[in-house]
């Protein structure tokens, strides 16, 4: 563990309780249809690490394997050359809590796992955190402190953000900080405008998941009865009537259509699109997303 970080006791509680749960993801990071970004066995000797279910036996340590009573694996230079980078929202819309979590907080932990799946298999890995403003920017790097870095910046993230969202800046940045094909995960409510002409553009040279942020009240308005609504992103109000059927029915309707526009417009351009509501296990929407994807 970083020095940097020794005396952050609880960053290195979660980070070992992400390890944990991470190592499912980490298997399918490497086993699932995005496997061909790893570009094989190399000829560079790193180290060894524990063996993940999938790794190829021939690639195991006997004598280190003997000595720790468990299996371990060669690390060559080339399994790191696999490229993550994580494109996270922490803007206004994503900080609303409809649900026990807001799709920020679902989008964290998920960002988080991944983190750890990286550093399990040893690939390196970049972030870019915004809301109204770019908050962090790294580009894709492995080594313990660049883990740990990542980690800390995600759990440390305001959570009273900056008015708005710059969503197509992100994709900007990231097309520019990307200098080989990546595996790029965005996570998003996508409730800003005019970031899709980024998005295309980043998809033409990356393989991109893009994780849509929903909860309840995408799906269902609550009963209020006549309440000012006021948009997280504009600021702009306007009255609603919850109690409404008819309003019931067409907030319904309007949501479903914008989901369907959204799947429609990610397939369209070969980016892979999921769903992540704040009910859902994300360690399982990310297994999943990596097993199944194209």
């Amino acid at each position: 563990m970083s020095d940097l970080f020794k005396n952050d006791e609880n960053l290195v509680k979660k980070a070992s309780y992400l390890k944990f749960l991470a190592r499912e993801l980490a298997d399918s990071l490497k086993t699932g249809n995005f496997r061909s970004l790893f570009r094989g066995q190399g000829i560079e000797f790193e180290g060894v690490r524990d063996y993940i279910r999938g790794d190829d036996v021939r690639s195991i340590d006997w004598n280190v394997t003997a000595r720790m009573g468990h299996p371990f694996v060669k690390v060559f230079e080339e399994e790191r050359e696999l490229q993550v980078l994580l494109i996270l929202d922490n803007s206004a819309s994503m900080m609303i809590k409809n649900d026990k979590k807001s799709k920020f907080e679902v989008a964290r932990y998920a960002s988080a796992l991944i983190t750890i799946a990286c550093e399990l298999n040893s690939c390196s890995i970049g972030a870019i955190f915004f809301d109204g403003v770019i908050n962090f920017c790294t580009k894709p790097f492995f080594s313990k402190n660049q883990i740990m870095l990542i980690l800390n910046k995600l759990f440390k993230l305001n959570e009273n953000p900056v008015k708005g969202s710059v969503l197509n800046s992100a994709l900007i940045d990231a097309g520019r900080i990307l200098k080989k094909r990546s595996l790029v995960f965005v996570f998003s409510d996508f409730c800003s405008d005019g970031w899709q002409k980024s998005m295309i553009a980043l998809a033409k040279k990356n393989d991109v998941l893009a994780f849509k942020l929903c909860d309840s009240v995408d799906y269902e308005f609550f009963d209020f009865g006549s309440v000012v609504f006021k948009d997280a992103e504009s600021g702009i109000k306007m009255l609603l009537p919850t109690a409404s059927k008819k309003f019931k029915k067409d907030w319904h309707n309007y949501n479903q259509q914008r989901l369907q526009n959204w799947k429609e417009f990610c397939l369209k351009h070969g980016i892979i699109p999921v769903i992540m509501n704040t009910k859902d296990d994300p360690l399982e929407i990310l297994n999943n997303a990596l097993k199944k994807g194209r």
